[in-house]
């Protein structure tokens, strides 16, 4: 009898061609929004990763690199709001940001408690051969959702940024 209220719980057995994940049935959890984002998320930043793995930088890094890099000068309060990032997690990514010699920090004339943020050239070329790289990425996303799926994708996340 224990043997059958075993069996009964086990989730249904896995068909040809279905991987052991799709065989679970994740009940309301498939239509959560924020469950897919989530998905979603993990499975971009994997080919993120794959794509930069010779480059060395986490998605975080790179954001900070690309907008010091459009926006040199910026603080590093401007910067953390632009992005989202809490203060305290920003001083340990500018700290390896700078270590590796890809960004400065120079005290802002007018108000000496105020740093600005600058690329080096180092971190210059770095931005641009990961660009290289990450459009790369954005290449195989696109071919995933055509062209007009990828512009209302980003409409959509945009929306949900308001949330």
């Amino acid at each position: 009898m224990r043997n059958s209220r075993a069996r009964a719980a086990r989730p249904p057995a896995v068909r040809a061609g279905q991987t052991a994940a799709a065989a679970v049935d994740l009940g309301p959890l498939s239509g959560f929004i924020g469950y897919r984002l989530r998905r979603a998320q993990l499975s971009v930043f994997a080919g993120f990763e794959l794509a930069l793995r010779g480059i060395g930088l986490s998605p975080g890094q790179l954001s900070v690199l690309v907008v010091i890099a459009c926006n040199p000068g910026l603080t590093q309060s401007e910067i953390c709001a632009a992005l989202g990032i809490l203060r305290a997690n920003f001083t340990p990514l500018l700290h390896a940001l700078e270590a590796r010699g890809l960004a400065v920090r120079e005290v802002l004339p007018a108000d000496r408690r105020s740093n600005t943020l600058r690329l080096t050239p180092l971190g210059r070329e770095t931005v641009s051969r990961a660009m290289t790289l990450h459009e790369r990425l954005e290449r195989r996303i696109t071919s995933c959702l055509g062209a007009a799926g990828r512009s209302e994708l980003i409409d959509l996340l945009q929306k949900l940024q308001a949330v």
